[in-house]
């Protein structure tokens, strides 16, 4: 199929692309913003998206990039995920966003594909959403009457919606620096490209031979991702020992509400997630997957 006709602009500014926002919400027309466009225009083409004036942020210079600010690196919302992938701030300073933009899709869905629109996109499927709720980030939002900014435990309200209002732009993602912690993005899924039928985001800080600090963000265990503070808790203090991280991963399913879909039902996922946070956290403190097969998941 191909889309209804719609209206196309392309702003050179974020204040130009506010002012069109405006005028069109006063008119009642819907609008939809175009990043990277790879999940927009599918839906768009199904006719599930109907807008009649669509926005493309790809030509407003200052909205791509990373940036190091001291305690925080700051990454533009039109990032692409190949940047991300190769980025050696991210390597030094987050390498879990760096993992995990490089497990997004296919190299021509990263090229084009943005880290804001991920984020915005709000897939529970997706998979940059639940590592930066780990990394505990910022989203900055840009509107006519100005900035403010939403914790990502607050971002992310539900199936494919978030705290982005009606005329406001993502424009940025401030994420603290994780330097030195150990981090690994470990995804479940039955053919190369598809979307997560599970995942786990961990980030883990050794200290003095035992797990000081696990951060671990889930993938598809809910409508939105979701921290899995039970195991969280149960990882700090434990050995570096395979079977001490495996009793606190078994904590992983704890309070989450996987759907039932063709790929696995609910009981499966919780299930599956404690085997995948195990191996997750055992990647990320340098660890092998000792004597884990298949037949776990």
């Amino acid at each position: 199929m191909i889309p209804s006709a719609f209206d196309y602009a392309a702003p050179t500014t974020v204040q130009e692309a506010l002012g069109l926002l405006d005028a069109a919400s006063s008119a009642g027309d819907e609008v939809k913003l175009l990043a990277g466009g790879q999940s927009l225009i599918p839906v768009m083409k199904l006719r599930m998206a109907d807008p009649s004036l669509v926005i493309d942020l790809g030509r407003i210079p200052g909205l791509s990039g990373i940036t190091d600010d001291g305690a925080h690196l700051t990454i533009g919302a039109m990032t692409p995920h190949h940047v991300m992938a190769t980025d050696p701030l991210l390597a030094a300073h987050l390498p879990l966003l760096q993992m995990a933009a490089a497990t997004v899709a296919d190299p021509q869905v990263r090229h084009r594909g943005t880290f804001g629109g991920a984020l915005v996109h709000a897939d529970p499927a997706g998979d940059m959403p639940a590592p930066v709720l780990a990394a505990g980030a910022t989203f900055t939002l840009s509107s006519a009457n100005g900035t403010r900014t939403v914790d990502a435990a607050d971002f992310f309200r539900g199936y494919f919606t978030t705290a982005v209002g009606e005329g406001e732009i993502l424009t940025s993602i401030l994420v603290p620096k994780y330097t030195g912690w150990g981090a690994h993005y470990e995804k479940f899924t039955r053919v190369s490209q598809q979307w997560s039928i599970v995942a786990v985001a961990a980030m883990v800080r050794v200290e003095g031979g035992v797990i000081a600090e696990a951060r671990l963000g889930l993938t598809n265990m809910a409508s939105t991702p979701l921290r899995a503070s039970s195991a969280e808790q149960a990882l700090a203090g434990c050995a570096l020992d395979a079977d001490a991280i495996a009793v606190a991963c078994s904590h992983a399913a704890d309070a989450t509400e996987p759907v039932s879909d063709l790929n696995g039902d609910a009981d499966y996922r919780r299930h599956l997630v404690t085997v995948i946070a195990k191996r997750a956290v055992l990647a990320a403190v340098g660890l092998p997957h000792t004597g884990m097969r298949l037949a776990e998941a």
